[in-house]
C-alpha cells in the first residue's frame, strides 16, 4: 500500500489486561524486531491510536474489563485507521471470521511464540523484521 507509512521496526500496540501476558508478549514482539507499545485496556490503547501515527499493528485480547472488549477495539481501530492490521487473541472465544475486520486475524491462547511472530510479520507484509 503506497499511502502506507513505512516504520522500521514496525510497531505493535499490545492490549492486555493481564499484566504478566502484557510483559511476556511485549518481550517476545521486541526479540523478534518489533517495536511494542502497551494498554490495559481498550481506552488506553484508543489513546494510543489518538496520539500515534506510526502504529501497524494492534494485537489485543478479546476478554477485557473497561469500555468495550477486544473484538469492538479491533472493529473501532479498522473502522478510524483502515490501514493499521488486527491480530485478536483469546483462550476463551474464538470469533467467526465475519466479526474480525478485513485486515485482521486471529489466533488462539496460548500460542507459540514462533506462529505469533509469524502472523505479526505477515500482517506488516514483511518477513524480513530481525532483531
Amino acid at each position: 500500500d503506497p499511502e502506507r507509512l513505512v516504520i522500521d521496526p514496525p510497531i505493535v500496540l499490545l492490549v492486555e489486561d493481564e499484566p504478566l501476558l502484557l510483559e511476556l508478549a511485549a518481550t517476545l514482539i521486541e526479540e523478534a524486531g518489533f517495536a511494542a507499545l502497551q494498554a490495559g485496556d481498550a481506552d488506553a490503547a484508543l489513546s494510543l491510536l489518538e496520539t500515534r501515527s506510526d502504529i501497524a499493528v494492534l494485537f489485543t485480547d478479546i476478554d477485557m474489563p473497561g469500555s468495550m472488549d477486544g473484538l469492538k477495539l479491533a472493529q473501532l481501530a479498522h473502522h478510524r485507521w483502515p490501514l493499521i492490521a488486527t491480530l485478536v487473541v483469546s483462550g476463551k472465544l474464538r470469533p467467526p471470521a465475519s466479526e474480525l475486520p478485513p485486515n485482521g486475524a486471529f489466533m488462539a491462547k496460548p500460542y507459540r511464540g514462533a506462529a505469533l511472530i509469524t502472523r505479526l510479520r505477515s500482517l506488516v507484509g514483511k518477513s524480513d523484521v530481525t532483531p
